[in-house]
């Protein structure tokens, strides 16, 4: 007998309804009630194009709460990560130790005596008749 276990045990989802978790099925209802209602307010003041859009922004936070998963976060820890390393995040700063009597001191050869520069690894081979 065998038994197929899917191997990404860990992001397996149970469906309520028309394919969707509890979490999307009840912010997908949330957001179609705010977004319906925005339109409903609004559709007599500034006609149904003006209305949809005032609604998109009310309903995108919404939808996005439900649907939205990053690394196993939620678009509000997402978020609230990027605007903490955005914000307050700790400048990082970088001394350096070599400074401008350092280079220059290495420029004019005053950190001691230079090596002499001998025949290459190539040039030794081939003397010697070898690979």
């Amino acid at each position: 007998m065998i038994i197929e276990i899917n191997q990404d045990i860990d992001r397996y989802q149970e469906t309520v309804a028309l394919g969707l978790t509890a979490r999307q099925l009840v912010f997908s209802i949330a957001s179609v009630v705010v977004g319906g209602g925005v339109v409903l307010l609004l559709y007599p003041h500034i006609g149904l194009t003006g209305s949809a859009y005032v609604a998109i922004p009310c309903v995108a936070p919404i939808a996005l709460r439900g649907f939205y998963s990053f690394n196993g976060m939620n678009f509000y820890e997402t978020m609230g990560r990027k605007l903490h390393f955005l914000f307050q995040n700790k400048t990082l700063t970088y001394l350096s130790t070599e400074g401008e009597p350092a280079i220059k001191a290495v420029e004019t050869g005053r950190d001691g005596p230079k090596r002499k520069r001998g025949k290459g690894r190539r040039a030794k081979i081939k003397e010697s008749g070898g690979k």
